[in-house]
């Protein structure tokens, strides 16, 4: 299964409804709680015309899918969901993949990316793909870290 850039009149509306569904397992793990619930549709076509949209689809529709966005000295990545019936397929890695070879296209020396600090199971993930923790921040009116920054050098 091979990633495709998602554009102009793409089904926004399944790329938002699979991050809902990939994310639903954070409800109540996480707080505060994930910036999806405020995430729209057009945010998401906004995303692919400022940034980029990548989704890997199965019968038509998307089954994942990773937001890319152009940061000083980095390319962001953000919203990695798998549909839960396609987890394990190396799916994400091959979205990291992707996000790889765009920042190398793009010039830019590594791929960095946030997790909350209670998805340990992300952490390891990560770090299985050659992603170092870098710093560990607070969301505003948090004194605890809420987040942790990774990093993978090209």
């Amino acid at each position: 299964m091979t990633p495709i850039r998602a554009r102009g009149a793409y089904d926004w509306g399944a790329v938002l409804a699979l991050i809902r569904d990939a994310f639903a397992g954070m409800e109540g793990r996480i707080d505060p709680p994930s910036s999806m619930h405020r995430l729209t549709e057009a945010d998401i076509a906004a995303q692919a015309e400022t940034g980029e949209v990548w989704v890997i689809e199965a019968a038509g529709a998307p089954v994942a899918c990773i937001f890319l966005t152009v940061k000083p000295g980095s390319l962001y990545l953000g919203k990695l969901a798998v549909a839960d019936d396609w987890r394990g397929r190396g799916l994400a890695r091959r979205l990291v993949e992707t996000a790889a070879a765009r920042a190398r296209a793009l010039g830019l020396p590594a791929l960095e990316l946030q997790t909350r600090v209670e998805l340990t199971e992300n952490h390891a993930t990560f770090r299985a793909m050659g992603f170092t923790m870098t710093a560990a921040t607070a969301h505003e009116g948090y004194t605890r870290p809420t987040s942790l920054t990774f990093r993978k050098p090209l």
